[in-house]
């Protein structure tokens, strides 16, 4: 039986940490969403009907990079203080080429990178110890 890969997710709105599963070591990958570069200046120059369409564009190309990132594993855990990981739990559950994938989402405040690596790493050592050893 070939092992799951598991990985977790701290997200908000600006920023994304992809954290393998793995005990020993930190292994992750930060992706920054775009919308930083939304600042006053184009609000001065622009409506808000257009800055709403570019912030939800830049919004979609961020979860877009992480969904490429996440569809390589078998188990996701989506963890943050927003509402950024309900919205990507939701696309990523609009695409049924998906539907294989388990899906978890923890509310959690902001972490550091150690927090955030213990955090999922207990996530997966608790549902090891509630599966059944006859569980598919």
């Amino acid at each position: 039986m070939k092992a799951k890969r598991k990985v977790g997710i701290w997200l908000d709105h600006t920023t994304a940490r992809v954290i393998e599963y793995n005990t020993e070591e930190l292994k992750a990958t930060t992706i920054k969403s775009d919308l930083q570069g939304l600042d006053n200046q184009d609000s001065l120059q622009h409506s808000e009907s257009l800055l709403h369409h570019k912030e939800n564009q830049k919004l979609k190309a961020f979860y877009k990079a992480i969904i490429a990132i996440v569809e390589n594993y078998d188990e996701i855990l989506l963890f943050g203080p927003t509402t950024a990981k309900t919205e990507l739990f939701n696309l990523i559950r609009k695409e049924h080429k998906y539907d294989h994938l388990k899906i978890e989402n923890k509310s959690a405040e902001k972490m550091t990178p150690p927090e955030e690596h213990d955090f999922v790493v207990n996530h997966f050592k608790t549902l090891l110890n509630y599966e059944s050893p006859f569980a598919k």
